[in-house]
């Protein structure tokens, strides 16, 4: 079972992603801010990250990148998944090492297809 981290200080966004991916027996991990969800992903080093960007203390951004610049969390993969839609905020995330970047609202196909992509090894813009 893939087992996915999601970091989104939304619990709203939080809910219908970890619905969307319960249903599809994915194993589920929160956290609603970047310090914990560097610390939860070093704990747990889940499939996939899913990262929000704006959060209060440690942004997506900073989260990303120790997740993704870390010797023990670098094989992790990292979809930022946000509200930033300007390519200067995409070519950031792809610096910062994410895997994948997702504007809200995002579609569970898209969802599934984005994890799927990335899970295989994949960079997606």
């Amino acid at each position: 079972m893939p087992r996915v981290l999601i970091v989104d200080d939304s619990p709203t966004e939080t809910y219908a992603f970890q619905g969307m991916l319960e249903k599809h027996a994915f194993e589920v991990f929160t956290a609603d801010n970047g310090a914990d969800g560097v610390a939860l992903a070093r704990q747990e080093l889940p499939d996939v990250v899913l990262m929000d960007i704006v959060m209060p203390g440690l942004n997506g951004f900073q989260a990303t990148r120790q997740l993704t610049k870390g010797a023990d969390t670098a094989h992790i993969p990292v979809v930022i998944v946000t509200t930033k839609d300007q390519e200067t905020d995409r070519v950031w995330g792809r610096r910062q090492g994410a895997s994948g970047y997702l504007v809200k609202p995002v579609s569970e196909e898209e969802l599934l297809r984005t994890i799927e992509a990335v899970m295989s090894g994949q960079t997606l813009g």
